[in-house]
């Protein structure tokens, strides 16, 4: 499970599902502190670490679960993002979200329009997201999310781009350690399509490259997960460096 939550958090960036919860409750909640928060190798979180909390409610054995993930800035630059989500896991190895990404303006007194949904003025942007793989039988992993909705990216005929993203993975162990390798990629072109700016940059390319390493660590009688990746960005020709903890 710490394997998941980095890459959760550094690496496709969805909803974590780490908990601290009892078996007579259906919640979980949790929350990461990360030194930056780099998603899909984009550093949406400037210079400043970020604290990221979630709050999960799963209907049972049903694989269905509905929760709200967030990050917020411990610096003084401004960074926040507020999303809703809602995921589906039948089987171990099969996962399908719905997200609903929001970037609130984190800065005194600065309006923001959280209900505003028409499609030419919201601040929204709905992903669905598709991960085949990535469970103790099936190590290898790969991962489809689509923008289907709102502010995606557009061009001048004011068309979203539904921007994707394409990620293939490995999980495993060593020792008492835990890893992943990841490479995402933005399969999308703006320049060529009148124009524009997209979701994952202007050009197409390999964006999200790396791996990244985690372990318990004993604290005060507790084990508080730790876990740090080293991400490329080769499109953007960037690199990142996180470490991140787990409560």
């Amino acid at each position: 499970m710490l394997l998941v939550c980095a890459i959760m958090t550094c690496a496709s960036s969805v909803p974590n599902l780490r908990a601290q919860e009892n078996s007579s409750s259906n919640f979980s909640f949790g929350a990461d502190m990360v030194s930056r928060y780099i998603w899909r190798g984009i550093n949406l979180g400037g210079s400043s670490p970020h604290i990221q909390p979630f709050i999960e409610y799963s209907f049972g054995e049903t694989g269905l679960a509905v929760g709200v993930w967030g990050s917020y800035s411990l610096g003084l630059n401004a960074g926040a993002e507020a999303d809703l989500y809602v995921s589906y896991t039948p089987v171990d190895w099969l996962n399908i979200t719905i997200t609903d990404y929001f970037f609130p303006r984190d800065i005194p007194f600065e309006r923001n329009d959280y209900f505003n949904f028409k499609q030419d003025e919201t601040d929204h942007t709905i992903e669905a997201m598709l991960t085949i793989g990535g469970s103790d039988e099936i190590p290898f992993y790969a991962t489809f999310a689509i923008n289907l909705y709102g502010a995606d990216g557009i061009n001048e005929s004011g068309d979203n781009y539904n921007a994707k993203y394409i990620e293939i993975g490995y999980l495993g162990s060593y020792q008492e350690f835990e890893f992943s390798l990841f490479a995402g990629l933005a399969p999308d072109n703006p320049q060529t399509d009148e124009g524009g700016i997209g979701w994952y940059g202007d050009d197409a390319g390999l964006i999200n490259l790396g791996f990244t390493l985690g372990k318990d660590v004993d604290f005060a009688g507790k084990k508080f997960p730790v876990f740090s990746s080293l991400i490329f960005n080769p499109e953007a020709g960037n690199i990142h460096i996180v470490a991140g903890i787990s409560f």
